[in-house]
């Protein structure tokens, strides 16, 4: 398993952390989601077949773009 951590300016809110951890979590081969508003960052931990780019391209996706 492999972990990694995206800073998330969109962050604002608990919908937010609530809305990334459940979109994210429905991913094939995520296996832990955690987003933390206070420091506007998730870190997901994964195995195949996800990967980093399939989850910055979901969090593109719904409308949390990764920085960077």
């Amino acid at each position: 398993m492999t972990s990694i951590t995206y800073s998330i300016p969109n962050i604002s809110c608990g919908h937010c952390v609530h809305t990334i951890e459940t979109e994210l979590s429905e991913l094939d081969g995520v296996v832990r989601v955690k987003a933390e508003q206070m420091d506007r960052s998730v870190t997901v931990d994964y195995e195949a077949p996800a990967t980093p780019d399939s989850i910055r391209g979901l969090l593109t996706e719904i409308a949390y773009p990764p920085a960077g």
